[in-house]
């Protein structure tokens, strides 16, 4: 059984990344301010523009969330099958590229529906091979720092586009549509770096994994991860869309701007906390990481469930950003040091895809809760899963 620790952790901040990494962290960073030009204000436009409520939002982005995971599983198996990596990376990225700002031209919420499926679609495709060649081209021992990089990146991507997006909208005559539109610049430089800059190793063999049907490779993937997998959905359907935490700030009366500039500030933390913990992960283990931030999360989401004012509302929303830097690069170089390397991919494609079967649920779950019950009741169920996900962290070996 692998340790959750790299053999030689000390160097976590040792050498430099390779630069299939550092082209992949500046992929992210462009994508995210594509897309995060966009995000943050959706919930405003769907609601203000488009007359669409609480359960309609959560529909969407439950769908919209299920859709990439369960793509995120397909392309991680033929990820391992293929002897490259990149054309889905390349696919994956040019889909989504093209339709997210088509969501400005949306008269009518099911038109952003399908827009934000075919969206989807796209990081589904590039997700879970993107993730495979990160560990393909890095050495175990700064795993979690690769991973972490790379979540820095695309945070920062998210600090930078929410930024843009209150920058355009201070400019008499610019509407949310303008926005959504200008934000197929950035996912046009995406294309540009792929193509150039990503580089794969030799185009590999058949992989040893191509005659096993997925049962096999969820027998060979062994114990330890499969825990890990179930910890991870648990939590999953207590972790509905981040739409619902900013429609909070926005009902509790927070201007559209405003809600843009602590969307940003949020990526800021969770920036710095993933490279920060990325490279602790390699020290000082991963299992310790993943729950202290699921337990942050617990906290967080039961600080919304009684926070009554902006004043309190506001930092919570802010320290929710260290939650991510606890578990996101840990999550990956786990998984990346407990499964064999021809597996590599289909591990990264079942660990998404079993988030994607709780998105549906779990935002489907919060607005009904929401709308129903009223916010508190949603943010405290959310809390309690997060903390029997912790609990579950203890069979993994």
């Amino acid at each position: 059984m692998k340790e959750d620790t790299a053999a030689s952790g000390k160097r976590s901040w040792g050498p430099g990344l390779p630069r299939t990494v550092l082209a992949l962290g500046a992929v992210s960073l462009l994508t995210d301010m594509s897309s995060e030009m966009i995000y943050p204000l959706l919930p405003l436009f769907l609601s203000g523009v488009l007359g669409a409520g609480a359960v309609a939002l959560g529909l969407m982005e439950g769908v919209a969330e299920s859709t990439a995971a369960l793509l995120k599983l397909g392309s991680g198996i033929w990820a391992d099958r293929m002897r490259r990596r990149k054309p889905l990376i390349l696919t994956g990225y040019g889909l989504a590229g093209i339709v997210r700002p088509l969501i400005g031209l949306a008269t009518v919420w099911p038109a952003v529906l399908l827009l934000r499926f075919l969206d989807r679609i796209g990081k589904g495709l590039r997700s879970s091979p993107r993730d495979a060649l990160i560990a393909d081209a890095t050495p175990v021992e700064i795993r979690g720092k690769a991973y972490g990089f790379h979540r820095a990146m695309d945070h920062a991507g998210a600090v930078i586009g929410p930024l843009a997006a209150a920058g355009l909208l201070s400019i008499r005559g610019i509407t949310l549509r303008h926005v959504f539109l200008l934000a197929a610049l950035p996912a046009a430089l995406v294309m540009a770096v792929l193509v150039v800059a990503v580089r794969e190793t030799a185009p590999r063999a058949s992989r040893s994994s191509a005659g096993l049907r997925l049962r096999q490779h969820w027998h060979a993937l062994g114990p330890a991860y499969h825990y890990l997998l179930l910890a991870v959905l648990i939590f999953t359907l207590g972790n509905s869309s981040d739409t619902f935490l900013l429609l909070n700030l926005s009902q509790a009366g927070v201007p559209a701007v405003w809600v843009a500039a602590l969307w940003s500030a949020h990526h800021v933390v969770k920036m710095l906390a993933t490279w920060f913990f990325g490279s602790l992960s390699d020290r000082q283990g991963c299992r310790r990481l993943i729950a202290a931030g699921w337990i942050l999360y617990a906290a967080v989401y039961l600080g919304f469930g009684i926070a009554g004012s902006i004043a309190w509302m506001v930092p919570v929303f802010l320290v929710y950003g260290v939650h991510f830097g606890l578990t996101e690069p840990a999550e990956k170089a786990w998984i990346s040091r407990l499964v064999p390397e021809n597996l590599r991919g289909t591990a990264f494609g079942l660990y998404h895809g079993a988030i994607g079967m709780g998105a549906l649920p779990a935002s489907l779950l919060f607005g009904w809760l929401w709308q129903v019950m009223g916010p508190a009741t949603a943010f405290t169920t959310g809390a309690a899963l997060a903390l029997v996900a912790a609990a579950i962290l203890s069979r993994v070996d």
